[in-house]
């Protein structure tokens, strides 16, 4: 945490969400870092003072719901809000009964971003 503001972690392989959604969760008050794959994201010095994880569902390499099965089996809590492109009310009902806070579809707006991310930070 930067000055006390909960860190976001922005995982997505599109650099074009990697740029934007930072600036958007920064304007609302968080800390963020963005990740172009899940296995960066492990890798990083990030993941352990990582409170909400904004995740792509399908990213080449380990998957997002691939990478919340792996915080998971290593004991690592980090809320998760999903994100994809792909509108599968299916695939989010199972996201959601797996632990996800929310599963959003693209285009989704900067309020329903905003209440997914403060829910799992247990703030609203």
């Amino acid at each position: 945490m930067a000055d006390g503001r909960p860190l976001i972690s922005v995982v997505d392989d599109d650099e074009s969400v990697r740029e934007s959604l930072p600036d958007l969760l920064k304007s609302f008050g968080y800390d963020v870092d963005a990740f172009a794959s899940a296995e960066i994201f492990l890798r990083s010095t990030r993941l352990r003072d990582t409170r909400c994880l904004v995740l792509d569902i399908a990213m080449p390499g380990m998957t997002g719901p691939e990478l919340q099965h792996e915080l998971a089996a290593s004991g690592k809590s980090i809320p998760i809000v999903f994100i994809t492109g792909v509108e599968d009310e299916a695939a989010r009902v199972r996201l959601m009964q797996q632990g996800a806070v929310d599963c959003l579809f693209k285009p989704f707006s900067d309020d329903a971003l905003h209440q997914a991310v403060k829910s799992a930070l247990g703030l609203g």
